[in-house]
């Protein structure tokens, strides 16, 4: 188990998990993620964190084969700039490791958005807290879980 999914069970949501073997030459954990369950890319969805004018941490989860929109993310957080985190930042916040980063069960909660879309998925596929292992549920739920909004944020 991890944090992850211990969070959806203790939420008592309708989830799936899903494994499988991770390359470690893999590019794209995502698009690995995808081709490897078989599932389309536009519904398997990365989480990233960023830092907001320098000074806080925010999450934005969008499709694989999208990037996250900077100035998007900032304008829905409500700063000026954003930028990817440092991963050492992002594993201390979240307790997860790069490519393994779940929005669910991270060590503190983050300001998150999610990009729309999510919205019109019958269920999104996100890390559940390690390489080769995924958590598939309906996108309501995952942005009740831990507070997301959704916004327009995939580039």
């Amino acid at each position: 188990m991890t944090p992850a999914i211990d969070a959806a069970k203790k939420a008592r949501v309708a989830f799936a998990t899903h494994t499988y073997t991770h390359d470690e030459s893999a590019v794209s954990y995502g698009l690995e993620a995808a081709e490897k369950l078989g599932v389309t890319p536009e519904c398997i969805f990365k989480t990233l964190v960023v830092l907001l004018d320098g000074k806080r941490l925010a999450v934005g989860i969008v499709p694989v084969e999208s990037q996250l929109g900077l100035k998007q993310l900032a304008r829905v957080a409500g700063a000026k700039k954003a930028a990817m985190a440092p991963p050492a930042e992002v594993e201390r916040a979240t307790g997860y490791v790069l490519g393994g980063v779940s929005p669910l069960g991270q060590k503190k909660r983050l300001p998150t958005f999610i990009d729309t879309s999510a919205e019109a998925l019958e269920q999104v596929y996100v890390s559940a807290g390690k390489r080769g292992l995924e958590i598939a549920l309906a996108p309501a739920d995952l942005a009740g879980l831990i507070g997301a909004e959704f916004a327009s944020l995939a580039v």
